[in-house]
């Protein structure tokens, strides 16, 4: 049998050396300029933004490769670089904007929602959290309604959510077990979408510790939103998605039979439902105890909900 080749036993810095950065197309700029990060090579990633704009001018996708770099070098804790890619991101962007709309294309999108994300959480992470929270709160306003307002308000949530009340769910429809009070009861809000696989992974943890946990009074909410399409991308009213929601919910959400599913594009808003899933504790109280964007494992999520749901935990 051969050998298999470990790539993380590599030390990084060997990875780093042996990525070397080759011409990039429109196609799969972004893709070689995350993977030159992904090898701890931010200067190979910025030599491939750099030839790609000198090439081929500074467009869409090169915006969205220009992020990266923001988000590179955020990860490597180089706050001053951060700053600067991603306030250049934004001038750049809003260059465009002046004759495009951000529906108008995905990369502007990217390039806007995560220039701002990367200048928040460079405050943030540098001890201006006020400031960061001020920021964020601006752009909402600014950008409200637009495909870059959910990225804003999770970054907003991640770093002002916890610790206080969880916003109401608003929802008018609703699919499911029958919608619970919840008010006296430690909840796991379990945000969803009909095309994530993620989610559709998550199911069965969630169900297990539903059935676990029930007798504390733990509740298990999944509330979700339409998205114009259904499966394949096809477009569709939102009676017909909410058709396919339930048909999605009953294949693969079963294991989590008494959970209810409220339907509404403004909870997932204001929830920043930007990442699927999004996992967001409350305690007895209705406080937000968790805020996490992102699938979780039950050796992550359980430890939490046996605080959440002990006596001691109704503050």
């Amino acid at each position: 049998m051969r050998p298999m080749f470990r790539r993380a036993l590599l030390p990084a810095v060997i990875v780093a050396a042996l990525f070397v950065p080759a011409p990039a197309s429109a196609q799969t700029l972004v893709k070689d300029v995350r993977a030159a990060i992904g090898a701890n090579n931010l200067a190979g990633a910025d030599a491939l933004v750099s030839k790609y704009r000198a090439e081929s001018g500074t467009n869409s996708e090169a915006l969205a490769a220009l992020s990266w770099l923001g988000r590179g070098a955020l990860a490597a804790h180089d706050y001053d670089r951060a700053d600067k890619y991603a306030r250049e991101t934004e001038k750049l962007t809003l260059e465009k904007l002046k004759t495009q709309t951000l529906a108008s294309d995905p990369n502007l999108a990217t390039a806007l929602g995560a220039s701002m994300e990367v200048q928040a959480k460079v405050l943030a992470e540098t001890g201006q959290r006020a400031s960061a929270v001020k920021y964020l709160q601006d752009a909402i306003r600014k950008y409200r309604q637009t495909p870059i307002h959910a990225r804003l308000t999770k970054n907003l949530n991640l770093i002002s959510l916890e610790g206080q009340p969880a916003p109401k769910l608003t929802a008018r429809e609703f699919l499911g077990a029958p919608m619970p009070d919840m008010k006296g009861h430690p909840v796991v809000l379990f945000f969803w979408a009909h095309w994530c696989p993620d989610c559709k992974a998550e199911a069965p943890i969630l169900g297990e510790i539903e059935r676990d946990y029930r007798d504390t009074g733990l509740l298990v909410v999944g509330p979700t939103r339409h998205y114009g399409y259904v499966a394949g991308g096809a477009p569709a009213t939102p009676d017909v998605e909410l058709m396919h929601i339930e048909e999605v919910r009953k294949q693969y959400y079963n294991v989590l039979p008494n959970m209810a599913v409220p339907v509404s594009d403004a909870d997932a808003l204001d929830y920043g439902m930007d990442a699927t899933p999004t996992i967001v504790l409350l305690d007895r109280s209705g406080i937000v105890r968790l805020f996490h964007p992102g699938p979780m494992t039950r050796a992550e999520l359980e430890p939490l909900i046996r605080t959440l749901v002990a006596p001691s935990a109704s503050r």
